[in-house]
């Protein structure tokens, strides 16, 4: 089976992920060229055409201060990648090295770090970790990755912690050892290849979670500052105009929820591209 063939039965299987992948697609397109896409600067101000509807001159309509909606969503579209991508990466990356060394050592360093370090962090709600050290710090892209990536790495780390365990007791683990391959040697080349899969599952999942808090703490006014587009801000801006100009409210909320959809959609395709069982069952 070539691969073209095999990538249209697993669409075809899957349209959900499929249609995960466009949408992705067309978010980061908007990302990268949003300059050259969006009609207009996304920090235009046109009080006579404050709240105007959609129109053949605004597709989505102007918020309160002349801006137009198309172009703002375009330009926090970036800043949601940006963000999301920036937090799955380091929360991916501290899980790794925690939960490793939890799950290869065990013993005294398993129950410091699972039992101690990390239900501390479970204490408290993550939303809260960050909210609070947005307050503390300031907001601004740096600090909002920094205080989404507080609470975030806890997921990965258990993950990777219990994928770990039951890789280290493995055959091939064993020989390894045997043959005098140091720590770092064998958790590299033989213990993480083989625990990638439900790993970026869990990756493809954070990224919707990661969007989603971003336009949280945006919402909340502990986000990337005015006058820079970003779907939360704009969600906030538009509450004083819910009733009156409801569009302020609906494109933004749509733009989040198609992110956090696609990035489902993707992690749900992945799963079953990457479990052996559900490969076997549909014949790929």
């Amino acid at each position: 089976m070539t691969a073209s063939s095999s990538t249209f039965r697993l669409a075809r299987r899957n349209p959900l992920a499929a249609a995960g992948v466009t949408l992705v697609a067309v978010f980061v397109v908007f990302a990268i060229f949003a300059p050259w896409i969006a009609p207009r600067s996304p920090s235009h101000i046109d009080l006579a055409g404050r709240l105007a509807s959609s129109s053949s001159e605004h597709w989505f309509g102007t918020d309160e201060l002349g801006r137009d909606i198309l172009s703002r969503i375009i330009f926090g579209a970036r800043i949601s990648l940006i963000v999301g991508s920036s937090v799955v990466s380091l929360s991916l990356l501290l899980g790794l090295i925690v939960g490793s060394i939890a799950g290869f050592y065990g013993g005294i360093a398993d129950r410091i770090i699972n039992i101690v370090v990390m239900n501390a962090f479970l204490s408290f709600p993550g939303i809260l970790l960050a909210i609070a050290f947005v307050a503390f710090r300031g907001p601004g892209i740096f600090n909002l990755v920094l205080a989404l990536s507080l609470g975030g790495w806890i997921g990965y780390a258990r993950l990777v912690r219990a994928q770990v365990l039951a890789v280290r007791e493995r055959e091939f683990v064993e020989a390894a050892s045997a043959l005098g391959g140091s720590d770092f040697r064998i958790l590299v080349r033989h213990i993480l290849p083989n625990i990638l899969q439900p790993v970026i599952v869990q990756t493809a999942i954070g990224m919707a979670g990661a969007i989603l808090a971003e336009a949280t703490m945006s919402f909340l006014g502990l986000g990337v500052p005015p006058p820079t587009a970003s779907w939360g801000s704009m969600l906030n801006d538009a509450r004083s105009h819910l009733f009156d100009a409801p569009h302020l409210v609906f494109f933004p909320a749509a733009a989040v929820m198609l992110a956090v959809l696609s990035f489902n959609f993707i992690g749900d395709g992945l799963r079953d591209v990457l479990d052996p069982r559900s490969r076997i069952e549909a014949g790929l």
